[in-house]
């Protein structure tokens, strides 16, 4: 008997994993595309490179991976018993005396292995992974002069030097036919000139590079306070920092903001308090993550419930029942995590009795359907 159930908990396993893992990358990709494209249209216009475009996704990954977690073991539950219910699969172990309950156990395991992972995510990975996006687009915004420049304009790089390219193109950071003129510490002038060019900003020096290829730089001896010979340098390619900013542009220190402390830090500040943070926000948002955490293992009963159909009919309202649940639940988990954090409302009442509700709900709704499927077992018997 323990074989048996071994083999049909590998079997559900075996269902559901596909349908998980193409559902969780699915969810990644759909939350992350519009966020691309606003950082593409942002940080090209910043004339930031692609490696802080990569590096800021880098760290939004964490916070759209919490959402689309449960909604992806949702949705792999979901097909995995609808296409057993439409083959006849689920009639079939019912007629074994297997229930809905027995049915469900293996993906609420899943979702207990989640939920745990989900307390690292939410309180350890997403905190520092949300502080460093919001120091990197900081970076991002505030390093060095911006690289824009219009063809035929001339533009000052700093107090000595001047440019001017005669063409330009993609948002003013590719340039052609350059033209700079800077004076150095010891009052020679140097003239560069060069075919093309580039504007990018280096994530090393936190300054404006500015890559030149196939040029001359001439000293122009009549601007020294020195006269001497004027001297011409070719180049085929060469790299400047024409901008480097006086002191260090430093992003503020972690922990402005309660969403940006971990766990233990979140139980730190609750037993010793931290400075500009009331208690109340702090117990708010440690109790918000904790209640995210603790409904991924109810989903998968809820899923079970309601993708087992009409016969001879598909239907999709199971679908957007299960839709229309998870997002009211998170929205009103959202909702009350708010006015618990702003004292409006109590904290047990605003975060916890809604995640009762729902867990209770979730248990219920595949209580009753088992218990239906179980009525019908027992009149079709006694008819035969």
């Amino acid at each position: 008997m323990k074989q048996r159930a071994n083999i049909l908990d590998r079997y559900l396993l075996t269902q559901m994993a596909p349908p998980f893992a193409i559902a969780l990358l699915a969810m990644l990709v759909a939350l992350l595309l519009e966020r691309l494209l606003s950082l593409f249209d942002y940080l090209a216009a910043a004339g930031s490179s692609l490696g802080t475009c990569i590096a800021l996704l880098t760290d939004l990954l964490p916070h759209y991976f919490g959402i689309a977690l449960p909604a992806a073991l949702c949705i792999a539950v979901f097909l995995t018993i609808r296409g057993m219910s439409d083959n006849n699969e689920i009639d079939a172990l019912q007629a074994g005396r297997v229930s809905l309950m027995r049915i469900s156990r293996p993906f609420m395991i899943v979702g207990l292995l989640l939920s745990a992972a989900s307390v690292f995510l939410y309180g350890y990975v997403q905190p520092v992974a949300r502080y460093d996006y919001r120091a990197g687009f900081y970076f991002a915004e505030h390093t060095g002069w911006a690289p824009h420049l219009q063809a035929g304009m001339f533009a000052s790089t700093s107090d000595k030097a001047v440019m001017t390219a005669d063409s330009v193109s993609h948002a003013g950071t590719r340039l052609r036919r350059v033209f700079i003129r800077e004076v150095n510490a010891n009052g020679v002038a140097h003239i560069i000139t060069a075919r093309t060019g580039a504007l990018t900003i280096s994530e090393k020096t936190r300054s404006t590079r500015l890559d030149l290829w196939n040029g001359e730089i001439v000293d122009d001896p009549f601007q020294a306070t020195r006269p001497h010979k004027p001297t011409v340098t070719h180049f085929e390619h060469v790299v400047r920092v024409i901008d480097r900013p006086q002191r260090e542009t430093a992003f503020r220190l972690r922990g402005a903001d309660e969403r940006e402390l971990t766990l233990f830090e979140l139980a730190h500040d609750l037993r010793y308090g931290l400075p500009g943070i009331e208690y109340r926000t702090i117990r708010a948002e440690m109790d918000f993550r904790m209640a995210r955490a603790f409904a991924i293992p109810f989903i998968p009963p809820l899923a079970v419930a309601l993708a087992i159909g009409a016969r001879r009919r598909k239907s999709v309202w199971g679908l957007i029942a299960v839709a229309v649940i998870l997002i009211g639940f998170d929205q009103t988990l959202m909702f009350g995590h708010s006015l618990a954090s702003t004292g409006r409302m109590p904290i047990w009442l605003a975060i916890w009795v809604p995640e009762v509700v729902f867990c209770i709900g979730c248990l219920a709704t595949l209580l009753r359907r088992s218990r239906g499927s179980w009525r019908r077992r027992k009149l079709t018997r006694a008819a035969v």
